[in-house]
């Protein structure tokens, strides 16, 4: 289904109901951008948990770049406008679950935009978002499963981008491990019937520099992950096959 459109000049957006949703709107001083796919619009609970969201981040904005136009003017220095970004995709669509991601930017008059990540799982049975760090006993207990095998993919990439070896012990942020928890975490499928592969995304100044970008990886659900799974939610994973 296509996104529904709502571009306005100034004001409220228009409610949707059911459906994706798409958010574009442009006053003097903001440019603000929202959008969420027919997976989540088609659940009424989450479409409303979305767009209060929406509405939190739009008022925000606003006030914000109101504030920083008027700094501007007493100061004597040129406005940029403020930028707000959003657009959730869906990770997974199971029969219980709905994994969404979130890629985010920003701009407040600085140097250059920022960007980063967002993630929720949609409980379909009890109208409810989690975390998916709630999916497993603790974040001590997946440091110990995926920590390493995320700071040896995480150092490689590294490597590969800066053209020099990593050192897997080093202090300097730029080089040290990330714990699981610290990035954001996707809980993802490729069997679309259970999860089976743990996605993470590590946004700029976090692994590297900004110049140095994002990063992506994506490890497959395996015996050792299982075990820290919290029991209520162990019927959702499943190994890769």
């Amino acid at each position: 289904m296509a996104p529904t459109p709502s571009k306005t000049t100034g004001g409220d957006p228009a409610p949707v109901v059911g459906g994706a949703r798409q958010i574009s709107e442009q006053t003097d001083t903001f440019v603000f951008e929202y959008s969420y796919p027919a997976e989540a619009g088609d659940l009424p609970a989450l479409a409303a948990w979305l767009d209060r969201r929406l509405d939190r981040q739009r008022q925000n904005l606003a006030r914000e770049a109101s504030r920083g136009r008027d700094d501007a003017r007493e100061n004597g220095f040129p406005f940029n406008k403020y930028s707000s970004g959003t657009a959730w995709k869906t990770v997974a669509d199971l029969p219980s679950w709905l994994s969404l991601s979130a890629d985010l930017d920003s701009y407040r008059g600085g140097a250059h935009p920022n960007y980063g990540f967002d993630t929720i799982v949609w409980d379909k049975e009890r109208d409810r978002a989690l975390e998916p760090i709630a999916f497993f006993t603790s974040p001590a207990a997946l440091d110990a499963a995926l920590g390493e095998r995320l700071c040896d993919a995480l150092n490689a990439e590294r490597a590969e981008r800066r053209g020099e070896r990593v050192e897997g012990n080093s202090t300097d942020p730029f080089e040290a491990c990330i714990k699981p928890d610290e990035t954001n975490l996707l809980l993802s499928s490729r069997s679309g019937r259970s999860f089976d592969r743990i996605g993470i995304q590590i946004a700029p100044y976090l692994a590297g520099p900004y110049a140095e970008g994002s990063y992506e990886f994506s490890f497959a659900v395996d015996a050792e992950i299982l075990e820290i799974v919290r029991p209520e939610f162990r019927a959702a994973f499943t190994p890769e096959d």
